[in-house]
């Protein structure tokens, strides 16, 4: 198993595809130059990088870590989006000429990854327009998507969670880079804040404590995750648990592992920022991104 550091630095070998300078490296990753010389004499040792670039051995070496699938759950029917989402899903409505899904999508794509599945229920058929320009999206249709939370979408793919990034489709991503194709651990995005309304997260040591709604000196959550091999598979058995225990159905997935199961998890917190990434949560949130809805 690699340590987090040489995962960065070959993660970092990988992206650039070029030899790369120590200073360089230690730009790119915020990683001491005296620690990246280090690190750097480590993998040489390991067969792993020779003259400044990553071996074959390397590339192996990565492969545990590489994601090999994006889930992007868009089932749902948003009441704060009317009067538009009543005729339109809202991952499909168009900002600045394409759906907000379409971020999300073209992030994946030029991540490497090649499996993207697309959970839908409301107006579901909406998405097969998406198939001309990403061929290989998978459909995976939630009959009960009107009838329960979110976490009957993830009851529909929860053998497919290994390895796995998990998206909600409301995100407007400005910054592809969120999306990478390796990971090294557990982790759901999150923005440091001093105090917010919305869903969030209490932070020990990076790692997430507890979830909830509204707090102060804690991260806003963002809707995507990415789930290791181990904790894929179990987050199969813990999402079934709690989707059959009385009142299961009324609960988000994200509870899941973040407050039935919590003890059971190590899940990290991935910081990134308010200007990287948007939730569209109302259809007054939408007008200021998209002025053509203020006709």
């Amino acid at each position: 198993m690699l340590s987090e550091k040489q995962f960065m630095v070959m993660t970092c070998l990988e992206k650039e595809r070029r030899v790369l300078t120590q200073r360089e490296i230690a730009s790119l990753t915020k990683i001491s130059i005296g620690r990246v010389n280090t690190i750097v004499n480590q993998l040489a040792g390991m067969g792993f990088i020779k003259c400044g670039e990553l071996t074959d051995s390397g590339l192996n070496a990565l492969e545990p870590y590489r994601v090999k699938r994006a889930i992007i759950i868009a089932a749902g029917f948003s009441a704060r989006l009317i009067p538009i989402s009543l005729n339109t899903s809202v991952s499909m409505i168009n900002i600045k000429g394409k759906p907000i899904i379409e971020s999300l999508l073209s992030a994946i794509k030029n991540a490497g990854i090649k499996e993207i599945i697309i959970v839908r229920g409301y107006l579901g058929q909406q998405f097969e327009q998406l198939r001309t320009e990403y061929p290989e999206i998978k459909f995976i249709d939630n009959v009960q998507y009107n009838e329960t939370h979110n976490i009957s979408s993830l009851l529909c793919v929860r053998d497919l969670l290994e390895n796995a990034y998990v998206c909600e489709a409301d995100l407007l991503l400005n910054n592809q880079n969120l999306i990478t194709k390796y990971q090294y651990c557990t982790n759901y995005l999150g923005v440091p804040v001093k105090q917010t309304d919305d869903w969030c997260f209490t932070v020990k040591n990076g790692y997430i404590t507890k979830v909830h709604i509204g707090g102060k000196n804690c991260y806003h959550m963002f809707g995507i995750s990415y789930w290791d091999a181990k904790d894929g598979v179990r987050l199969k058995e813990h999402i079934k648990a709690v989707y059959e225990m009385p009142g299961g159905k009324e609960r988000f997935w994200d509870q899941v592992a973040l407050e039935y199961f919590i003890k059971e998890y190590n899940v990290r917190v991935r910081e990134c920022s308010f200007d990287d990434i948007k939730e569209i949560d109302t259809f007054n949130e939408l007008k200021q991104l998209e002025p053509v809805y203020n006709i």
